[in-house]
């Protein structure tokens, strides 16, 4: 989350919408070509139910279930959850105008700590979204612990409607994060610039370059900073930081998955797989998962 102050938000938002950039628009068009087929199967038997979205931003794509769900006159309230607090109030103001008779109640705050609050507000039925391929932004191993957390907090019949890229043509997925307008490398550079303004460090941003690797094995895209030079930096008063020539800082990894895979997290984490929603070039899924 350190990526996003505001100059993180700004880059990230044009890095959505840059041309090699594809999940977004995957995504984004699964869920306006098949937003009936996802709101039937959350929809069920049509018991009331919470929507609760982790990391919702400007809810987007939410957007898309939100308004067939108030057509369909389903029995729902809408629990946006992030760690900005711009984000909810925001959340809170434009939504119920944009769709009117929505019950929203914004949550502020880490994943779990607001999926308590959620569990204290209402005892409905929960369908979790955590969209975008979040999922993505940690390890495997990690990414199973942290569905195992989400159904710690669930019970037998709720659901979990994940986001996930999948691995595709190794060329398509690097220049995902190798653009050559240099988005994501300003991105990375990003989080440096707002350590010296944050942290009084004295980091050289034009002594590092940007580099993106993508392992078709493991299905891991990984970002790394490389040090140009021998160079020193200090943060805050600490004790100097000595970077050799080529030495990297590991910056992020965006995980790549089979269905295969993302079927056997679903069940080692105690859910059951019910349902894949794909886009056109099948390079993205949105999946049901059944808590157990």
């Amino acid at each position: 989350m350190y990526f996003y102050d505001a100059n993180g938000d700004k880059l990230f938002q044009d890095l959505m919408n840059c041309e090699e950039y594809y999940p977004t628009n995957c995504e984004l068009e699964i869920f306006s070509e098949k937003t009936a087929d996802i709101c039937n199967a959350i929809i069920g038997s049509g018991d009331p139910f919470d929507l609760i979205e982790l990391g919702a931003g400007d809810a987007t794509k939410s957007t898309y279930l939100l308004k067939y769900l108030l057509e369909q006159k389903a029995d729902f309230n809408y629990l946006p959850i992030d760690i900005s607090s711009n984000v909810i109030s925001y959340l809170n103001i434009t939504l119920p105008v944009t769709l009117p008779g929505l019950n929203i109640t914004g949550l502020n705050g880490e994943y779990f700590d607001m999926l308590k609050k959620a569990s204290s507000i209402s005892g409905r039925r929960k369908v979790i979204m955590f969209l975008g391929s979040n999922i993505g932004n940690m390890p495997v191993d990690a990414a199973e612990q942290f569905c195992m957390d989400v159904r710690n907090h669930l019970s037998p019949g709720d659901m979990l409607l994940i986001g996930v890229d999948l691995k595709k043509n190794p060329k398509t997925v690097l220049a995902a994060y190798n653009d050559k307008e240099g988005i994501t490398k300003r991105f990375n550079l990003n989080l440096l610039e707002r350590i010296n303004r944050e942290l009084n460090a004295n980091f050289d941003v034009n002594q590092f370059e940007h580099y993106p690797t993508y392992d078709p094995e493991t299905g891991a895209c990984k970002s790394y900073l490389i040090s140009k030079a021998d160079q020193d930096v200090r943060i805050n008063g600490m004790e100097t930081i000595h970077f050799v020539k080529d030495e990297y800082i590991f910056m992020e990894i965006s995980q790549k998955f089979t269905v295969q895979q993302i079927d056997q997290m679903a069940i080692k984490a105690s859910f059951k797989p019910i349902a894949h929603f794909f886009d056109s070039k099948h390079w993205f899924t949105d999946a049901i998962w059944v808590a157990q």
